[in-house]
C-alpha cells in the first residue's frame, strides 16, 4: 500500500523534492497572538499536521497589510518584529520531513465590518450575504498607488517568509479574496489597466507573481491558489481560468493550487450557488482535468477529498497533488495512517436531521476543531453546527475588539 502513487514523492520544477503527493491546504484557524504572530496554540496545531505525514504543510493565509486582515485572528507578516515567531513555526511544521509553504493573502471587501475600517477593493462593489449573518465592511475602489503597496506587499512578505525558514509561499487568488476579485467581472468594474479584458483583470496576479519571484532564491517554492470558476453567473469561470494558467506558465510556478467558489457561492463546502452538479468527492476534478492540457506546472486538486479512493483517483487522473483541509481538521494523521493502510475515511458534516449544514455553519464547524486540537485534545467528530456558530459569534466579537484596539496603537506608534 506505502508504495502506491500517493506515496511517491514529487519533485518540482525548483528542483526539491516533496516526499508524498498529499498537502495541508490552507485553512486559517484565526489564532494568532494579540500582536498578529503565530503563538503557541498555532504552533501546537501545526505540530498535530506535521506528525500526520503531509508531505507539504500550506499554511492559513497570513496577511500582507495590517488594515487588511481576512479575520481578526489572521497571523500577519508586514515587518521582521516578530520573525522568531514566524521561524518557530517554520521549524515545527518541517520537523518531521514536510515542506512548509506560507500562504499570503489580501481580503479585499471579504473583511467582516466588527473589524471596523473601511475595506478597498478594484471596485466600491460591497459583499452582501445576510443569510449567513456575517457582516462585511463597505469597500471603496483602490487607487494605484494601493494597488501598487498590494503588489509590494506580496513580494516583501515572500523575503520575510523565506527568512523566517520557509520553503515557500502561495499566493492567493481563490474563494473571492483580493486578487479573485480582481479577476471576477462581477467584482471588478474597474476601466483602467486593472479591469475589463481578462488581460487586465489577471493583471494583477500576474505582478504578484512576478515580484515575488524576483525576491525569491531559486530553490524557494512560488505557487498560486487559483479558483477553476467561482461558480456564479457572470463570475469568473473556467474557460477564463484556462486563459490565467496560460498566462502563468512563463513565471515558473512550482505548484497551482486548482481550487473553485467564494464566499457568495461556496464550492469548496459543495454547496455553488449557480447549482452546477459537483461530485460527491474531489469537488472540482473535472474541472481540473480540463485544465491540465493548459498548464505546464505541476496541479494540486483541493475540494472535498475525504477518503484514500477518492484521493488516489485525482493523482491517476493527472494531478500531481491532492490537497486535503477540512479532512485534516477531523483527522490530522490521516496521511500516516492511509499509509500505515488503513481506509479510514472522516464523515460528511451533517445536522441533527441528517442534512448537511450550511457553508458558515460547515466552516464554524471546523474553526471549532482547530481550537480543540491548538489546546491539545483530539478533535470531536461530532460539533453541533449550532453551537459552533454561537461560539465563533462570540470569538469573533472578542477578537474583532483585541484587533481594533491593537491597530489604534500600531497607528498611533507609527509602528512598521
Amino acid at each position: 500500500m506505502a508504495s502506491s502513487l500517493l506515496f511517491q514523492p514529487l519533485l518540482l520544477p525548483n528542483g526539491t523534492t516533496l516526499h508524498n503527493r498529499i498537502a495541508r491546504a490552507a485553512m486559517d484557524s484565526a489564532l494568532a497572538d494579540a500582536n498578529h504572530a503565530p503563538g503557541s496554540r498555532q504552533i501546537r496545531l501545526y505540530q498535530r499536521w506535521a506528525e500526520g505525514g503531509a508531505g507539504l504543510i500550506i499554511t492559513g493565509s497570513v496577511m500582507i497589510q495590517r488594515h487588511a486582515l481576512s479575520s481578526p485572528g489572521s497571523a500577519l507578516l508586514d515587518s521582521d518584529r516578530y520573525l522568531p515567531q514566524f521561524a518557530r513555526w517554520a521549524g515545527v511544521c518541517r520537523s518531521r520531513g514536510a515542506q512548509v509553504w506560507m500562504q499570503l493573502g489580501h481580503p479585499g471587501r471579504q473583511m467582516l465590518a466588527g473589524m471596523g475600517g473601511c475595506a478597498c477593493a478594484p471596485s466600491a462593489i460591497p459583499l452582501q450575504l445576510p443569510e449567513t449573518g456575517m457582516e462585511f465592511a463597505a469597500p471603496r475602489a483602490m487607487t494605484e498607488a494601493e494597488i501598487s503597496e498590494v503588489i509590494a506587499g506580496f513580494a516583501r512578505s515572500a523575503l520575510l517568509a523565506e527568512r523566517a525558514g520557509f520553503d515557500g509561499v502561495q499566493i492567493d487568488a481563490g474563494h473571492g479574496h483580493l486578487l479573485s476579485q480582481f479577476l471576477s467581472p462581477l467584482s471588478n468594474r474597474r476601466n483602467d489597466q486593472w479591469g475589463g479584458c481578462l488581460t487586465n483583470r489577471a493583471r494583477l496576479l500576474l505582478d504578484c507573481v512576478k515580484a515575488v519571484r524576483e525576491q525569491a532564491r531559486p530553490g524557494f517554492g512560488v505557487s498560486v491558489k487559483l479558483n477553476c470558476s467561482d461558480f456564479i453567473a457572470g463570475g469568473f469561470d473556467s474557460q477564463e481560468a484556462a486563459q490565467v494558467i496560460n498566462m502563468l506558465n512563463p513565471l515558473g510556478l512550482d505548484l497551482l493550487e486548482i481550487t473553485g467558489g467564494t464566499y457568495a457561492s461556496p464550492a469548496m463546502f459543495g454547496q455553488p450557488a449557480d447549482h452546477t452538479a459537483l461530485p460527491p468527492e474531489a469537488y472540482f476534478l473535472p474541472h481540473a482535468q480540463a485544465l491540465l492540457a493548459a498548464a505546464q506546472m505541476p496541479l494540486q486538486l483541493t475540494g472535498g477529498i475525504r477518503s484514500r479512493a477518492g484521493a488516489e483517483t485525482a493523482l491517476v487522473q493527472g494531478v500531481a497533488m491532492v490537497g486535503l483541509a477540512t479532512a485534516l481538521a477531523q483527522q490530522p494523521d490521516l496521511p500516516r495512517r492511509w499509509q500505515a493502510g488503513e481506509s479510514l475515511q472522516p464523515d460528511n458534516a451533517t445536522t441533527a436531521d441528517g442534512a448537511p449544514p450550511s457553508a458558515v455553519a460547515m466552516l464554524m464547524q471546523t474553526t471549532e476543531r482547530l481550537g480543540q486540537m491548538a489546546a491539545g485534545r483530539q478533535p470531536r467528530s461530532a460539533v453541533s453546527p449550532q453551537l459552533a456558530m454561537l461560539s465563533s459569534q462570540i470569538r469573533l466579537r472578542n477578537l474583532s475588539s483585541r484587533y481594533r484596539q491593537w491597530l489604534a496603537r500600531q497607528d498611533t506608534s507609527g509602528t512598521h
